[in-house]
């Protein structure tokens, strides 16, 4: 599953610097994901980043966007071409 980014986003700025495949971008309002770029992490670390630095706790998994463990790494191998 891709993670999102509700409204309860402060900006805060520091989860867009954590996410290793550059899948969180400033929004019009607040940062958003790419559910394309988002693996969870899997591939580079343990546990998502972004949920990890977020003070306010908005990055929830996407229920629209459902993959497994092994589609998240096989997106990763898309993603970094390894």
């Amino acid at each position: 599953m891709a993670l999102m980014i509700t409204d309860e986003c402060i900006n805060c700025d520091v989860c867009e610097p954590e996410c290793p495949n550059e899948a969180i971008s400033p929004g019009d309002e607040i940062y958003v994901i790419d559910p394309d770029k988002c693996t969870e992490c899997v591939g580079h670390y343990e546990t998502s980043q972004c949920v990890e630095v977020c003070p306010v706790d908005c990055i929830p998994l996407d229920p629209s966007h459902v993959e497994t463990k092994d589609q998240l790494m096989e997106k990763y191998h898309h993603l970094t071409g390894e």
